[in-house]
């Protein structure tokens, strides 16, 4: 099954195209770009390398959040775009599951960490055995000083190493205490996007109804208030304060 997966939630973008397992193509950049001036070029550059076209395609996945608002629709627009009428599978992945499975490989206990921001970091907790990643939490919201501590006292409680990874790394790593923290490089806290593909045939194989993967049911995920929507309450909360 050939998957052409995307990530755009954050400050880098990543486009891979796999057979299965098997990487096919990859492109990756972290510049000052925006999304949409480089995102639809990296995705004809990436399967042009692997001499195929959308027609190709069997699979199409990006992560739907949390993240970069922006980014985010970016990423769910164009896989919609490139998806339409081709009644091909779309499959919506979890920024921060995509992070964890980078890290499929070490045994213990994976935070994933999103910067959100003044607002904290969106994050999920996972562990790995080695082969696989289970999730013990829901994508959340939660301040770095708060997750810090969460995080040591599990990884003691299991006794096993704790791993952070995910572009918000440096905001909650400083702040770990445990000796069971080990460092992992920055090739591993950016978020590429054959792990979105991995993730994406994961959730679609274990689907029983697999009807639901339609370009139509994708859909960005947010855990907070977008800003548009939060400065429309704030103007409702001035108007009505004016008059009263």
């Amino acid at each position: 099954m050939k998957i052409l997966a995307i990530d755009s939630s954050a400050l880098c973008a990543s486009v891979a195209l796999s057979d299965d397992k098997r990487r096919l193509s990859e492109a990756f950049i972290n510049t000052t770009n925006t999304h949409s001036e480089t995102l639809l070029t990296m995705v004809e550059s990436v399967m042009k390398n692997a001499g195929v076209t959308a027609d190709d395609i069997d699979m199409f996945a990006c992560t739907v959040g949390p993240g970069s608002f922006t980014g985010v629709r970016i990423g769910v627009s164009l896989i919609k775009g490139l998806a339409f009428a081709s009644n091909k599978p779309c499959v919506g992945v979890s920024t921060l599951e995509a992070y964890a499975n980078q890290l499929v490989g070490m045994k213990g206990i994976i935070v994933a960490v999103s910067d959100a921001r003044r607002c904290g970091l969106y994050n999920a907790v996972f562990v790995s055995d080695g082969e696989k990643v289970e999730r013990l939490c829901e994508d959340r919201l939660s301040l770095p000083e708060e997750l810090a501590v969460e995080a040591d006292s599990l990884a003691k409680e299991k006794k096993m190493n704790l791993y952070y990874t995910g572009d918000g790394y440096n905001r909650v790593r400083s702040l770990a205490k445990s000796a069971r923290v080990k460092d992992i490089p920055e090739t591993l806290r950016l978020l590429n996007s054959y792990s979105v593909a991995q993730t994406a045939l994961g959730i679609y194989e274990s689907a029983k109804d697999k009807s639901v993967f339609t370009d139509m049911s994708l859909a960005a995920t947010y855990l907070r208030p977008t800003q548009a929507e939060r400065e429309l309450k704030e103007k409702n909360k001035s108007e009505k304060s004016d008059i009263l």
